[in-house]
């Protein structure tokens, strides 16, 4: 399978400083990789109803709501880009990341045999010096990619607050240059290493 790259941009603000470094790292794919971009704010999902246990799961076929499920079916690499806003991901990111719980259950889906074997990545700008601060997003990523049996590539973290402050991070810059470049494993809950 040709290699399509999926980032869901999870920002506020257009431009952010994550935004800007996965660009950065995705300046680095080869020419024949496919690449996706979707903003969260400009493609709104709705509230996540949880029907869990209900049994009308109907496939989206139209909205933001389709168009993501259809992207992130598609993608055999998924971005997750996002700031680190309040020491995990955004509302809007994690909204996102709620709706998979419905698509796990949507008929004809097969949300997660599809998604065991791709592989997870994470892009995040924090204003904080010491990235263990960033541990509850790197968490979220992990333990996400570890439910649906993915690979998990890390996160790419920046440093940066004010829009642009992340082009000054020449230890991220450099990062980035071979981010998407490093073997992602299969991802493992924290009670599995060892």
């Amino acid at each position: 399978m040709t290699r399509r790259f999926l980032f869901v941009l999870g920002s506020a603000r257009p431009d952010g400083n994550s935004e800007l470094l996965a660009r950065r790292a995705a300046e680095q794919l080869p020419p024949d990789v496919e690449q996706q971009w979707i903003d969260l704010t400009a493609h709104p999902l709705p509230e996540f109803e949880d029907l869990r246990h209900d049994s009308d799961h109907v496939r989206p076929t139209e909205g933001a709501t389709a168009l993501l499920l259809d992207a992130t079916l598609a993608a055999t690499d998924l971005v997750i880009v996002s700031p680190l806003y309040w020491y995990s991901v955004s509302a809007q990111t994690k909204r996102y990341l709620d709706h998979w719980s419905g698509w796990l259950r949507t008929p004809g889906v097969d949300f997660k045999a599809t998604m065991e074997g791709r592989t997870l990545w994470g892009v995040t700008a924090l204003a904080h010096e010491e990235p263990e601060v960033a541990d509850p997003l790197v968490g979220t990523l992990t333990n996400s990619a570890a439910y649906l049996g993915m690979r998990f590539g890390g996160v790419l973290l920046g440093n940066g607050s004010k829009p642009g402050d992340v082009l000054k991070d020449t230890q991220a810059l450099a990062r980035a240059k071979t981010f998407f470049a490093q073997d992602a494993p299969r991802a493992r809950f924290p009670y599995e290493a060892g």
